[in-house]
């Protein structure tokens, strides 16, 4: 409880991992807030299907909270958002001259707030991407003020788990979105960095995960422990070995 876990992708999808721990929550019976920004809810749907998880099931019984980010920007660039009333959209800053992120904290906030009928065992928040936020204008210093109002609402006072993805690519010139990335690996518990093999594509080896638990955040002065895996995607699940060690290759 109270964690920070970042997903980091690096010349490779690793949504695969936002799939998993939206299930996870779901099964282990937290209530999810999930700002989705990448995707349609049908698609995130469909997996969670294979993954033997219902979200249109976990929406109606109130345990997911979805927020579906590509059709609420198409609706307020179009004009086309039915506001209800004391509550802007979540994405209100897409149509104002300031990028100012306090809508979609306050959504996340009461979304997340339990009240006295609520049996789940403890809020998550689960972003998928925060670099979408950057590419419709908000500025790198509403992103991070967005995420640390969050850590502060779910982690410390609902005790509760925030989970974010970000692309990023070392050699980019997005010099906005290098700075929310290296940002965020400063204040998370956990990091699970994914990225694509230097080698080039292989068929049976998908790419490699360094797993990062920072050890030195809780001031014990003790290196943080670093693990690396290699992966292979498999439809419904993901196999994981010691580099070097894939089935293909012994």
């Amino acid at each position: 409880q109270g964690k920070f876990t970042l997903l980091r992708d690096t010349r490779t999808d690793g949504s695969f991992l936002v799939h998993h721990f939206l299930s996870f929550y779901l099964r282990a019976g937290c209530k999810v807030c999930f700002v989705a920004l990448l995707q349609s809810f049908s698609h995130y749907n469909i997996v969670a299907q294979k993954l033997g998880v219902s979200l249109t099931a976990a929406k109606e019984r109130g345990q997911l909270v979805f927020l579906e980010g590509l059709k609420s920007c198409l609706d307020l660039v179009f004009g086309e958002e039915e506001e209800q009333p004391g509550q802007p959209s979540p994405l209100q800053f897409l149509s104002e001259s300031t990028s100012d992120l306090k809508a979609l904290f306050d959504f996340v906030r009461t979304s997340l707030t339990p009240n006295g009928s609520d049996s789940w065992k403890g809020p998550v928040l689960l972003v998928d991407d925060l670099s979408v936020l950057l590419s419709v204008g908000a500025a790198p210093v509403a992103v991070l003020d967005f995420i640390h109002y969050c850590r502060a609402a779910v982690c410390s006072q609902l005790k509760g788990n925030i989970v974010v993805l970000v692309h990023s690519n070392e050699d980019s010139e997005d010099e906005e979105n290098e700075l929310v990335v290296n940002s965020l690996c400063h204040h998370s518990d956990l990091i699970l960095w994914v990225e694509g093999l230097a080698t080039g594509f292989c068929k049976d080896v998908h790419g490699q995960i360094k797993i990062i638990k920072r050890v030195s955040l809780q001031l014990t002065a003790e290196p943080d422990l670093i693990q690396i895996y290699q992966y292979k995607i498999q439809d419904k699940n993901v196999t994981f070995f010691a580099r070097g060690l894939s089935a293909a290759v012994l």
